[in-house]
């Protein structure tokens, strides 16, 4: 995609929807703020993410949204009860050895809490030591599906990439019987997101086919014929890097965007101009974008956020916040009744209703179908439709460990 899934790329999800849901336990973070545990010793937490590398923008996105989400669940205070929620916070680069060494660094200096993990190969590195440590994991922006279900120990606070390709496929109702096309490049990024449209919507009903192009390419209309002759209901675009704007450029130019119901995913603000006067043609599945909830929490992150516009990664860190002073409130420093606190409980989000589902910890939440209107630096993205946890829910997949 034009979204920058380029390191948090598409899994194969599983093919069997399980029907039932574990039961769910409702409150908010802040409702009762009284610490377990008698001692006032400050409860550390180490924040283990991106704040250099490629995906910088995201950890940035995240930390922010952290702290708000810790301001608005504590009240202002930073405490739980007596107890001061103690940042640590550690720059991984995106690089899984680096993050593994930070967690064992952190843990060994008392940390019982690991959150963080902006990309999913540095999730997938952290999740066995929080199971091998006995700590709590809460993942972040990072979208493998196989952080679900990966131990007890792990949560995330983010989306998983089948929520992602469930989204795509409301764009185009009972896919049984559709024609889908899936455009991407060459490599592991483009295998991966063919593999996930194949599964998800494939395995609803329809054809699913692609057109794929070299990495380097940077002449577009050969692949644009073969778009257009296979005349598909959905296009599912999975592009990344510099030749976005021009692969855009000449879908439009060659009719592929007026023939056809045209969905990728929206990243970050500041990748829209790449879409150029195609980005009011296109269908996006989105996370998040600055209103496409008016909920209290994401009013609560407008004030506290710098610049006051929630971007796609700011949810990610208010949830984790949110998650963490629950885990506190409900078993101080014995991370088994942290583990049990969060499992099955609701909680109200920046997205609105979130779900942590109790038997593989996927976080159940919001989804949307959005446009962009205006053009270049002057887009705005307005939501078409919101689709319900259930609605975007993953199979159940079985705990590893």
């Amino acid at each position: 995609m034009t979204v920058r899934h380029t390191r948090r790329a598409f899994l194969s999800a599983a093919t069997m929807m399980a029907a039932a849901l574990a039961a769910t336990a409702c409150g908010s973070p802040q409702d009762t703020a009284s610490g377990g545990g008698d001692s006032a010793a400050p409860v550390k937490v180490g924040l283990v993410y991106s704040q250099s590398g490629a995906l910088a923008s995201y950890g940035k996105q995240y930390i922010e949204g952290f702290k708000a989400g810790l301001d608005h669940a504590t009240k202002g205070t930073g405490k739980v009860g007596d107890r001061k929620i103690e940042l640590t916070e550690v720059d991984d680069a995106g690089d899984p050895a680096k993050a593994v060494s930070a967690a064992k660094d952190l843990i060994g200096k008392g940390a019982k809490i690991i959150a963080g993990s902006t990309a999913s190969g540095v999730a997938l590195q952290v999740a066995p030591i929080a199971a091998q440590n006995k700590v709590l994991f809460i993942s972040g922006p990072a979208a493998t599906d196989a952080i679900t279900g990966a131990n007890k120990y792990t949560f995330r606070s983010g989306r998983q990439s089948y929520q992602d390709v469930v989204t795509a496929k409301s764009f185009i109702g009972d896919p049984a019987g559709k024609k889908v096309v899936v455009f991407a490049q060459d490599g592991a990024f483009g295998d991966a997101n063919e593999a996930a449209v194949k599964a998800v919507i494939g395995g609803a009903g329809a054809s699913v086919s692609s057109v794929r192009a070299p990495a380097s390419a940077t002449e577009f209309t050969p692949f644009a014929s073969q778009i257009k002759a296979a005349k598909p209901d959905l296009l599912f675009v999975a592009w990344a890097g510099t030749t976005a704007p021009a692969m855009w450029q000449t879908l439009d130019q060659q009719g592929v965007l007026s023939s056809t119901t045209v969905v990728t995913g929206l990243d970050i603000r500041a990748s829209w101009p790449t879409f150029g006067a195609a980005g009011s043609k296109i269908s996006f599945l989105s996370h998040y974008f600055d209103g496409a909830s008016d909920t209290e929490a994401a009013k609560a992150a407008k004030a506290k956020i710098p610049g006051g516009t929630i971007d796609l990664f700011h949810p990610d860190g208010f949830a984790a916040a949110q998650m963490v002073v629950r885990a506190v409130q409900e078993g101080g420093d014995d991370v088994e009744k942290m583990v049990k606190a969060l499992e099955g409980w609701t909680f109200d989000g920046v997205k609105g209703s979130m779900t942590i589902r109790a038997g593989d910890h996927a976080l159940l939440q919001p989804m949307y179908q959005a446009k962009l209107s205006g053009s270049g630096t002057a887009f705005t993205a307005a939501a078409q439709k919101s689709l319900t946890g259930d609605e975007t829910a993953p199979p159940v997949t079985q705990m590893k460990g």
